[in-house]
């Protein structure tokens, strides 16, 4: 919809400098359409109401449907607008489809802040020209008016154009379609050749231009939208047993700090930690979530609070807030930011069941409601109420958040944000975002799609995702097109390959071939990926009846040989290695809304890119990077067939004479000649995948 001031009007038609003079007042004024009609603009989230996200120096797809009548070539041009309202980039829109009248491009905001983006469509007066000329001259029709007609446009090109040398192109152009010593097609050549389109390229010549009103876009740091995480519970790191008693000594945060450097040696930018305060003792839970625990049980630290105290303390046996700024500090050191986990619940004894009893549910005996969902009970946590005192619980929690950012958390990682009122998320982060910028909050809610859209939309900067459960190659096919085009204006995926409490099936039948698989998929699928310690272990063993590893660590500690398992080759933690290594040394792979989908003959085969083009810097020319992946899905077996390439998406500056161009495989070091069709054979217990940088 085209729009100016006021809103929801059509603007008055402005002219390019390669126009006409500008037009008077246009009869379009006050009207939904202008000139050039301009609708389905995207990414726009709900007209313009949220902002759609982006993060610096991330590709923006922008996307719109722009048309006019008769047969008069359109251009269309998307805007970008830096914070301060000025100009910051244009780029030109390309067909999408043939008679779709579909335009798209890409739009790359420099830095974090509150942008903004246009799209203007308009009479494509060269191209229009072009057309008409070639056509009529070749069929001997109106031969001298359309060579004048060139002539005339050119030489207004040619005063107007603000760049010497172009402006020379068009001028001479225009000369020689006026000389009439030379013969029809060589006049014509003059004013359509090589040289007189680069310098259109470069300055259009436009009438009847038609901008849309501006588009709000949010634009965030890396990690709200880029990142590799690693979970770990920092009491199970140095946790040791008695062999005499039996009994375990917890970790602390000086032990969980060891664990640190061999997190950052994996290439992960995000350490994240499950709750660390008090954990109640009425009704805590014991090993495999039984109703009894033991008096050395530790219980879950999701069911918070004790009199030790709540979400503002430490659990004790962990250390003090100075052991926790220690930690966070050696985190720092390493390149790892810490996350903390933001679980808004209480255990029955967290201070506030007794302070303020008016933030939970009382059920008709006066008893406090614990949580349930059906048919899982949670009698160790009582959910909270926002309905009896919204502003005393809401002030509560920013204190803290505030708390947290105090000592040096930027990320939260929220804990089942989707059975908290959406206004109050909108609220919160508002708040801490106005204040903090760089925090950025994580959605764990694997909950009905209407619920995650309004939490992204709310200001989360990233969600869980159903990605977890997508495992043949079309449910996966369909998710990445739906993450990467459909929703990505405000549903940023974080492709965790498994959590405390989810192993799929998938992963406890498909063997070490599955956790590869999936790795894969995850680290090359999304800019945001994450796995919880055991994972590199190939933990796959879960309680019987459920989708949770057995023993697990929610309700008892762990202790994990990483090392030894890696000395003896039964680790896939060099593999994982190498998949955030080649993130880091690809931007392709860090964006989320440059994936295309290729055919394979295989139903069990998924092939996919991601392409992008980083700009010049004054260090760097600028360069085309782009990754194509190749995996089997199915951890059972041998697949093999026929890869279909599109090579359009992958830009290709040249081909061999034969149509061929070079890949590197980074799996394995291997190099080979590909082209529009590939033979493939991946075994899915050797490598289920190639993972193809083109070489430029």
């Amino acid at each position: 919809m085209t729009t100016s001031k006021p809103a929801r009007h059509a603007s008055a038609p402005t002219a390019h400098p390669a126009s006409e003079p500008s037009p008077a007042p246009s009869p379009t004024e006050g009207l939904r359409f202008g000139r050039i009609p301009i609708t389905n603009i995207q990414p726009v989230i709900e007209d313009g109401m949220f902002p759609a996200k982006a993060v610096r120096g991330g590709d923006v797809q922008v996307r719109a449907v722009v048309f006019r009548e008769g047969h008069d070539a359109v251009g269309v041009t998307a805007v970008l607008f830096d914070p301060s309202g000025a100009e910051a980039q244009r780029t030109r829109l390309k067909p999408l489809g043939k008679g779709s009248d579909a335009w798209g491009g890409v739009l790359t905001p420099a830095t974090v802040g509150e942008w903004s983006f246009a799209v203007e469509g308009w009479t494509d007066l060269y191209a229009t020209w072009t057309h008409n000329a070639q056509v009529k001259i070749n069929a001997g029709v109106d031969v001298d008016v359309m060579l004048a007609e060139g002539r005339q446009l050119l030489s207004r090109a040619a005063k107007a154009c603000p760049a010497p040398a172009d402006a020379k192109v068009f001028k001479q152009a225009a000369k020689a379609l006026a000389d009439d010593s030379l013969n029809t097609n060589d006049r014509l050549a003059a004013g359509t050749g090589p040289a007189v389109r680069a310098a259109v390229g470069r300055f259009p010549l436009r009438d009847l231009v038609t901008r849309s009103r501006r588009y709000p876009l949010q634009v965030e740091r890396d990690a709200a939208g880029r990142g590799a995480w690693y979970e770990f519970f920092p009491r199970s790191e140095g946790a040791r047993r008695d062999p005499t008693t039996g009994l375990w000594s917890s970790g602390t945060f000086t032990t969980a700090a060891r664990r640190l450097p061999a997190v950052a040696a994996m290439g992960f930018d995000v350490v994240y930690l499950p709750p660390i305060h008090p954990i109640g003792t009425i009704n805590r839970k014991g090993p495999n979530n039984t109703l009894v625990a033991g008096p050395a049980d530790p219980g879950s630290p999701w069911a918070i609070g004790s009199a030790a105290g709540g979400h503002d303390s430490i659990h004790p046996d962990l250390g003090t807030f100075g052991d926790f700024d220690a930690f966070v500090a050696a985190a720092n050191e390493l390149g790892l930011e810490v996350a903390l986990d933001l679980a808004l619940q209480c255990a029955p004894d967290h201070p506030w069941a007794t302070a303020h009893p008016e933030w939970f549910t009382t059920r008709v005996d006066g008893t406090i409601a614990y949580a349930e969902n059906p048919p899982k009970k949670y009698q160790d946590i009582y959910p909270l109420n926002f309905d009896n005192d919204p502003a005393g619980l809401s002030a509560e929690i920013l204190r803290i958040v505030r708390l947290w950012i105090g000592h040096g958390v930027k990320i939260f990682r929220v804990d089942n944000p989707h059975t908290k009122p959406v206004w109050f998320w909108e609220w919160l982060i508002g708040t801490v975002n106005a204040e903090n910028p760089d925090v950025v909050f994580l959605a764990e809610a694997f909950t009905r799609p209407a619920m995650m859209a309004a939490l992204g939309r709310a200001g989360f900067q990233q969600s869980y995702s159903y990605f977890t459960w997508r495992n043949t190659k079309e449910e996966l096919e369909e998710y990445l097109v739906q993450v990467s085009r459909e929703s990505a204006g405000y549903f940023r995926p974080n492709f965790f390959v498994n959590t405390p409490d989810i192993l799929t099936e998938f992963l406890q039948y498909g063997g070490p071939a599955a956790f590869k698989i999936r790795a894969i998929l995850a680290a090359m699928g999304s800019p945001l990926w994450g796995m919880y310690a055991g994972y590199e272990l190939f933990e796959h063993v879960a309680r019987p009846g459920s989708e949770e590893n057995i023993d697990n660590e929610k309700y008892q500690y762990k202790d994990r040989d990483f090392a030894g398992a890696e000395a003896a080759g039964k680790s896939l933690a060099p593999f994982v290695t190498l998949l955030n290594k080649i993130r880091r040394a690809h931007p392709s792979l860090l964006d989320l809304e440059n994936l295309t989908l290729h055919r394979s003959s295989d139903p069990s085969t998924l092939v996919f890119s991601k392409h992008k083009t980083i700009a010049a810097t004054a260090d760097e020319p600028a360069r085309k990077d782009t990754i194509i992946v190749v995996i089997n899905v199915d951890p059972h077996s041998m697949r093999e067939g026929q890869v279909t390439l599109d090579l359009e998406a992958l830009e290709l500056d040249g081909l061999a004479p034969d149509g061929t161009f070079i890949v590197d495989e980074l799996i394995t070091g291997a190099t080979w000649n590909w082209g529009r069709q590939n033979y493939f054979r991946l075994d899915a217990h050797l490598e289920p995948a190639h993972i193809l940088h083109v070489r430029r």
